[in-house]
């Protein structure tokens, strides 16, 4: 039933979506003009915004009724996960999956401002975040969060949610690349690794301030959360934590493998000289007597004899022989 519900997003510059929430579940959509003659008391309005479209950022900026500072921050380029408190009100920067990148995992920024009356949320106009996509479908099948606590939890809830089936791909890419390097080392094996490595980085970088800012809110002295919200946030902590331990463990392991391709490709460098030594010493009984015999100077032996040139190539060859089963015996070879 869920999927047959139809939803109509970004049918106006900036403005993804607006809901009004009616406290029971579920919610009723309203275009610019509706936001326009919102009134608190006609019930909780949520307002998903398109940060970086003209549209969006004047009306944050001249019509939103928020601080300069607040819409600042709200506006800004490049933010790491962080929590706010303003006078009965939130400031929230988190960071959930963008299902605009299929191939990877990439955490993009959702700004949240959110007081009894109302929530504002921005991200930018290429990204795309399923969290926010279910939340509405759950409001427009009557059930979807009735405050503005429950909608903040559920913010966090699936926003962490999202970030799982990324991690667990990662490790199934380095089990994966486990079993290729037993059987070879390739050039693609260490282009795999080495943006496994990079994708790790960037998770890394952003759960750790997330798990901060999570625990920051639970613990934040405000009406917007009851104790069952808190309880929530905390199996969400929980959630980010052990993403963290996963993290963790997938950064050990691509070290571990990155630690064996290095060895792997010393050991090759370091067979492949000695080969080329092996060849080298072969080659220096020839080129010895080859030296001695191109001297221009008298009493070169054989010089007068038709033979000389066979018996001597045939030293050479015997002389060979006897150094390439010494070069093996001693393990050169």
């Amino acid at each position: 039933m869920i999927q047959t519900i139809e939803m109509n997003a970004g049918l106006e510059p900036g403005l993804r979506f607006a809901c009004l929430l009616n406290g029971v579940g579920g919610c009723c959509d309203l275009d610019w003009k509706g936001v326009e003659t919102w009134r608190p008391e006609d019930g909780f309005l949520w307002i998903h915004l398109e940060r970086d479209v003209p549209e969006a950022i004047s009306w944050i900026n001249e019509r939103s009724g928020v601080g300069p500072l607040v819409a600042q921050a709200l506006l800004d380029e490049e933010s790491r996960p962080t929590v706010e408190s303003f006078d009965g009100a939130l400031l929230l920067v988190l960071r959930g999956v963008n299902l605009a990148t299929k191939d990877e995992v990439e955490l993009v920024p959702i700004h949240v401002w959110i007081d009894q009356h109302r929530a504002i949320t921005l991200r930018d106009k290429q990204h795309s975040l399923s969290a926010l996509r279910d939340i509405r479908i759950a409001l427009q099948g009557s059930r979807g969060p009735r405050r503005a606590g429950g909608l903040l939890v559920q913010i966090c809830e699936k926003i962490v949610r999202d970030t799982g089936p990324g991690i667990e791909q990662m490790d199934d890419e380095v089990e994966q690349l486990e079993d290729r390097l037993l059987e070879r080392v390739s050039s693609d094996a260490r282009r795999t690794l080495a943006e496994l490595r990079r994708r790790a980085v960037h998770l890394r970088r952003y759960l750790g301030p997330q798990r901060e800012a999570l625990i920051r809110l639970q613990t934040e002295d405000t009406r917007l959360l009851d104790r069952s919200d808190r309880l929530r946030l905390r199996c969400v902590i929980d959630s980010v934590i052990r993403h963290l331990e996963d993290m963790d463990a997938l950064r050990d392991r691509t070290t571990i493998l990155h630690e064996d391709l290095a060895a792997q490709v010393s050991e090759r460098i370091a067979l492949t000289s000695n080969r080329l030594t092996a060849v080298a010493a072969l080659l220096l009984p020839p080129s010895l007597v080859a030296g001695m015999l191109g001297a221009n100077i008298g009493g070169i032996p054989g010089q007068e004899s038709p033979m000389a040139f066979w018996e001597m190539s045939a030293v050479m060859v015997f002389l060979m022989l006897v150094q390439g089963l010494l070069l093996r015996r001693i393990g050169w070879l």
